[in-house]
């Protein structure tokens, strides 16, 4: 049964480091972008394809999921990006995270960002776990910061991010990268950390319904783009957009991002990515304006603020990585 019975744990003066966090992550940003000469988001930089979609929400959800755009049954035009996780272009072939970003037109509502409230947009963004390894933003900053550091120091800067965790949080990473995924259109695809949904809180999914087989895909390199191309024009792809919601903390814990929710799924949505050519022209300048735009999970509706430490450390850092590579502002519902 959802709960209203959940709060967050704001520490004094957490803000200030979460400027300092962003501000790491965007330095990292500029000094890939001086080496490739092309300034790419600081996280999530390859972007496999930017597809059209429908997000169609459903009707007779129980009382504490009929919020925005799911309180009563309509379909909203969208934009999907698929994605690898790292901070450059490489091959599929590397072990990385992959995610999925969705943005919602035609939504009302006072947004969350200062100086877009108006915007009619909101933004779903999910990964391939239901959970993270890393406790804390300073953990993962840490981490991300020693990857893609001086080679010789990435084992005592993660030593010195993640403590007496090291071993624990580098196992479950190589666990979960290691994963052989062949197709991003056969995933579910989880928020892994929670948001505001009304009055209780939920993490939320997209699962795959019954995606159509295509024949083997022979550059690797290019694995995910090219398998997406081949599927979408055959036909369109669905999703279940579906939500967990707030319990207890021992069962759904706000605070802790390691932990996966044990809450049963609603379907909510049925998110449809419609049947195209994304190898056109039309295509291609499709693809060229979803990798303009920024997917922030603070795109959003006040109702569905996101929640925990690490989703309020994402709004510094998505913030500062949406300025320093000029993104595109937020698109209207007649620009789908």
């Amino acid at each position: 049964m959802a709960s209203t019975d959940w709060k967050e744990n704001v520490v004094p003066n957490e803000a200030t480091q979460f400027d300092v966090f962003a501000a790491q992550l965007r330095d990292i940003q500029r000094e890939k972008a001086k080496a490739t000469g092309v300034t790419n988001r600081a996280l999530h930089a390859k972007g496999h394809v930017g597809l059209k979609a429908e997000l169609s929400t459903k009707g007779g959800l129980p009382d504490w999921a009929k919020v925005g755009i799911f309180a009563e049954p309509g379909t909203f035009k969208a934009w999907v990006r698929f994605s690898n996780g790292g901070t450059v272009h490489a091959t599929d072939r590397r072990d990385d995270v992959r995610g999925i970003a969705v943005k919602v037109t035609g939504v009302g509502g006072k947004k969350l960002i200062p100086g877009m409230e108006d915007a009619p947009t909101q933004d779903f963004l999910a990964i391939l776990s239901p959970a993270i390894p890393f406790a804390t933003p300073a953990a993962f900053v840490g981490v991300v910061r020693a990857v893609n550091g001086p080679k010789f120091l990435i084992l005592p800067r993660i030593l010195m991010a993640l403590g007496g965790d090291t071993f624990k949080v580098l196992g479950q990473l190589k666990k979960g990268r290691e994963v052989k995924v062949e197709s991003l259109a056969e995933q579910t695809f989880y928020s892994a950390l929670p948001i505001r949904w009304g009055s209780t809180a939920v993490k939320f999914s997209f699962a795959p319904v019954n995606p159509a087989k295509v024949g083997p895909i022979a550059n690797e390199d290019s694995r995910y783009a090219d398998d997406l191309k081949a599927r979408v024009k055959n036909g369109p792809l669905t999703f279940v957009l579906r939500v967990q919601p707030f319990t207890t903390e021992a069962e759904t814990p706000i605070e802790d991002p390691t932990k996966v929710w044990t809450s049963p799924w609603v379907d909510v949505a049925e998110l449809k990515i419609l049947q195209q050519d994304a190898a056109s022209d039309a295509g291609k300048a499709l693809a060229t304006k979803v990798e303009s735009l920024s997917f922030d999970p603070w795109h959003a509706p006040v109702e569905f603020r996101p929640v925990g430490a690490m989703m309020r450390a994402r709004s510094h850092a998505y913030r500062d990585s949406t300025i320093e590579r000029k993104a595109a502002k937020e698109p209207g519902p007649d620009e789908w």
